[in-house]
């Protein structure tokens, strides 16, 4: 089959177009998909150049790095298998099936949570795994995957606009979970403009809260119609005034953080008392300067969130098919594109997300 396959840890010569790849096969439990779309994400990039590595304290970058530590280089904190496929936001048709896997997935378009799990033990969250990474995931024209990490999807959209949801949704939904957002909440989005942005800008106000997002000034139309009440340039400088100017007040009850970097401290001072923070990402950099006395004097709450509770795929796809939220698919590329496809990612000029296509 076609497949681009990562050959270890660096710059993007190490992601290899293969059109003789050995075809997967699945094995107990398991389905068979004929890949549609599939989209592409941080975590694709982060675990190429192994950014996730303690080594590592710059912002995130598609070229690679000088050192990468050999034990911690992936999201889990674990070396990974090479060659990998890479891919976690699968969508496609079933057309095969193991042994004891269900039959009557044949046939049927399906999408993958990328949360790979003992099924035995679901919410062990030591026990879980990334689609794309601790096994081969979807940037091939066939991918295999336990029954139970796909759901049969009922809706009019495409397979690409399809891909632009599991791994950026739950991810947001996972967030916003996490920090307990609900109807009255006011919730700062940091880079509002990416594929976890823009779903956190819509998750968000499913739930009834008001949302101030930051993104470059040139999104700012686009990150509107997705219903953020207010949008403000990425570095806002002076952040309480731009807050009194746009919404009559210059605290907030929710951060959803996914860029970190320099701006951080400046997120953390205007969280009401009380007021909760909630992390899925550093694009900006993962060294950040905190004064503990904000913390604690006025009673913050700080959730990381990166696996999501099983729950909310199911979820998701639910919100998919009731229209409750739309795709941002900003870009499609075929698979031999895929150099393409990611250089443009990196350079985040898109809103949304970028889905390759089979």
């Amino acid at each position: 089959m076609k497949a681009f396959v990562l050959m270890g840890h660096g710059g993007p010569e190490m992601l290899e177009y293969h059109i003789d790849w050995p075809e997967p096969e699945p094995g107990p439990g398991q389905v068979k998909i004929r890949v549609g779309a599939c989209g592409m994400n941080n975590t694709d990039v982060n675990t190429r150049v192994g950014w996730y590595s303690k080594d590592v304290t710059a912002a995130t970058s598609g070229d690679g790095f000088e050192k990468v530590g050999e034990d911690d280089p992936a999201w889990g904190g674990a070396p990974i298998t090479f060659p990998r496929i890479q891919g976690a936001d699968v969508v496609g048709e079933v057309v095969g099936v193991g042994d004891g896997a269900d039959n009557g997935l044949i046939g049927k378009r399906v999408m993958v949570d990328c949360w790979l799990r003992d099924w035995t033990d679901p919410l062990n969250r030591d026990k879980t795994g990334y689609f794309g990474s601790e096994c081969d995931g979807g940037f091939a024209e066939y991918t295999v995957v336990d029954q139970n990490n796909v759901r049969a999807i009922d809706s009019n959209l495409s397979d690409a606009e399809l891909a632009t949801f599991s791994c950026s949704s739950s991810t947001a939904e996972g967030m916003l979970s996490r920090a307990n957002v609900a109807e009255g909440d006011v919730v700062l989005v940091t880079g509002a403009s990416g594929g976890v942005g823009s779903a956190l800008v819509q998750l968000a106000r499913r739930r009834g809260a008001r949302v101030v997002a930051l993104a470059s000034e040139d999104k700012h139309d686009l990150i509107r119609e997705l219903g953020a009440d207010a949008v403000l340039p990425r570095d806002p400088g002076d952040l309480p005034d731009a807050l009194q100017k746009a919404i009559g007040q210059n605290r907030v009850s929710v951060v959803a953080d996914i860029v970190g970097g320099a701006i951080w401290p400046r997120l953390i001072d205007v969280l009401e008392r009380g007021g909760r923070y909630t992390c899925s990402g550093a694009i900006a950099g993962p060294i950040v300067e905190m004064d503990l006395r904000t913390f604690y004097l006025r009673d913050l709450t700080f959730t990381g969130s990166t696996v999501v509770e099983p729950g909310i795929f199911g979820n998701l796809v639910g919100y998919i098919e009731r229209g409750e939220i739309r795709p941002v698919l900003a870009a499609t590329y075929p698979l031999e594109e895929f150099h393409a496809a990611q250089d443009a990612f990196i350079k985040k000029r898109h809103v949304g997300n970028i889905v390759v296509v089979t």
